[in-house]
């Protein structure tokens, strides 16, 4: 066996425990911070196959019907995502697997990248799943390898829990070679895989039966180790909050847990026999803290550590050790709020609904950036699909004339994952209202993956492309208007007819990624002599656009991606085309 050692990220090295494991099929949606599992992946594209799918539910199926087929196989997506792919994971519970199958759910404690900080180890333990939690790179890639023995030891799907940290931290990682295990046989068994009601009676009985082996199992696990210094205090802990506990207090006692769902109860029993006090730090929900205590051990949990948000170890000396941290005073610098980027279609998009007056129901991407000032236009983001959904639940609340003063945004990627379904309902329930599709031609917020209106696959494979517009047709929408974003008197024009229409709409506003377009690029000049002051240029809020002292605009040309939005808008010609690009 061949091995070396190399810097991974928790990402790059699930993937490679998944390589290293044998996966056959891997599937996914990219959700931050989760999405680099997948990337890394397709390198081995060779030995495996991987692919972006429309959503989370959709990729749990796929694994699950590798899995049924007798290979190793894995589905990746972040927290919300795991929400939407929840019907098949508690159904698989029920069922089991066959060849090896893991989820991999990373959650987002602080809210780097999310719209809420769910605890994936209460929707595990709700499933009735295994959930295995490494603490460092080198663990995330054994435990992916672990995961997929103990789901055929054990017969049960299993997650693997991972948070922004450490999906995006480095450590050493040994690699080593694939082992590829032969694909197991399927055989066929209705009363295992088909989920009607009898059948899954007698499933229940069967994976509590399995469940309380992999409980008792967990007892003896490696990856369930105790770490002893002194008697005076003990810390139960898990995942990255137990780097923070070897730096804060180092002279503590440690019981790692690298399985937290099912717990090893004799274990945490043991332990806790053996120390004078015994501390629980687990970040978000007190999810280990809750079950230890109902077994009677008195513990200090949730009373000192916050449920909110990321640890660390000057949080945890502050709340054991009572220490008063002198911090370094941080730079006193502005705030820097994120914003769209220069030359970003949806930037006109919003200028336009600003102008109008409209309000606009808004979903999960880059453009919900148009809810913060100056563009100010977004009211709401709930989940993926959600502004179709929502802007329908409006117009059967107050009526036809109530919803033309709103639109949903929804982009592309997040359209063809659940919005369409939204719209689908529209059409069914003979609704009212505009949805614009701020179609980018990419999944922008994660770092452009192509999804299926894109043409092509994770692997790079030219492939059939999804046509939004036809689609929108074949559900029954009449009013189908596609505009280039950045013409903004069409655009205007277009938005104003379709939200006084009497029935379904949709404006597909289809203007690529600016960070996609890699052609030369024209080049804008202000000039101060014309410029009246006006600050209708500065509307859209291009962070390319500043004033001078005097008053009169500047363009940042190291900033300025040539859009000409600036130009469009302004009447009096202060802002003049220097040089042509290749558009």
């Amino acid at each position: 066996m061949s091995e070396r050692r190399v810097i991974m990220l928790g990402n790059e090295a699930i993937a490679r425990g998944a390589y290293e494991a044998g996966v056959k099929v891997s599937a996914a949606y990219p959700g931050t911070p989760s999405t680099e599992v997948s990337e890394n992946l397709v390198q081995y594209k060779d030995s495996l196959y991987c692919e972006w799918s429309p959503n989370e539910k959709v990729a749990t199926e796929v694994a699950i019907g590798a899995s049924i087929a007798g290979v190793r196989a894995m589905a990746c997506m972040k927290h919300v995502g795991l929400n939407v792919a929840s019907d098949p994971l508690y159904t698989v519970s029920y069922m089991g697997v066959n060849g090896g199958l893991m989820l991999v759910v990373a959650d987002d404690p602080g809210l780097y990248s999310s719209q809420n900080e769910q605890d994936t180890r209460m929707v595990a333990r709700a499933a009735q799943v295994p959930v295995l939690e490494p603490s460092d790179s080198a663990e995330a890639k054994e435990f992916t390898k672990l995961a997929f023995k103990i789901s055929e030891k054990y017969d049960r799907p299993v997650i693997l829990r991972t948070t922004t940290r450490l999906a995006h931290s480095q450590g050493l990682v040994t690699l080593e070679d694939r082992v590829e295990p032969e694909d197991k046989p399927y055989v066929k068994n209705i009363q295992k895989n088909v989920m009607m009601p009898g059948n899954a009676k007698l499933r229940h009985v069967e994976i509590e039966k399995r469940n309380k082996e992999l409980a008792e199992a967990a007892n003896t696990l490696e990856i369930n180790r105790i770490e002893m210094n002194g008697t005076k205090i003990g810390v139960i802990t898990s995942g990255i909050p137990y780097q923070y506990v070897k730096e804060a207090l180092p002279e503590a006692s440690v019981l790692k847990l690298g399985m937290v769902n099912p717990l090893p109860r004799k274990l945490i029993e043991e332990f806790a026999s053996r120390v004078e006090k015994l501390y629980i730090v687990e970040e978000l929900d007190p999810v280990i803290e809750e079950q230890v205590k109902s077994w009677g051990i008195q513990a200090v949990g949730k009373e000192i550590f916050t449920v909110q948000g990321e640890y660390s170890a000057n949080m945890l000396r502050k709340a054991v050790r009572k220490e008063e941290i002198q911090a370094d005073q941080p730079a006193q610098i502005p705030g820097r709020p994120p914003i769209l980027c220069p030359g970003c279609p949806h930037r006109s998009v919003f200028y336009v609904l600003n102008k109008l007056k409209l309000h606009a129901a808004g979903d999960i991407g880059c453009y919900t950036l148009g809810a913060v000032a100056p563009l100010s236009v977004v009211d709401t983001t709930i989940c993926m699909g959600a502004s179709i959904s929502s802007l329908h639940g409006m117009e059967k609340a107050k009526g036809k004339d109530y919803i033309k003063n709103w639109v949903a945004v929804i982009g592309d990627s997040t359209f063809l994952h659940t919005g369409v379904n939204s719209l689908m309902n529209m059409m069914y329930n003979q609704a009212t209202g505009t949805v614009i599709i701020m179609d980018n031609s990419t999944t922008g917020m994660t770092g452009h993956q192509d999804h299926a209106a894109t043409g092509k696959t994770l692997q790079g494979a030219p492939t059939w492309a999804i046509n939004i517009p036809e689609l929108c047709r074949a559900i029954g929408v009449k009013n189908v208007v596609e505009v280039n974003a950045l013409d903004i008197e069409t655009l205007e024009k277009t938005v104003k007819e379709e939200v006084a229409k009497d029935e379904v709409s949709v404006i597909i506003t289809k203007t690529p990624c600016v960070l996609l377009d890699k052609r030369k690029k024209p080049l804008y000049r202000a000039l101060p002599d014309k410029c009246r002051k006006c600050g209708m240029c500065m509307k859209p809020g291009c962070p390319a656009m500043t004033r001078r002292e005097d008053g009169t605009i500047a363009i940042d040309d190291t900033m300025c991606t040539g859009c000409g939005l600036c130009e469009s808008l302004c009447k009096f010609q202060a802002i003049e085309l220097v040089k042509e690009g290749d558009r």
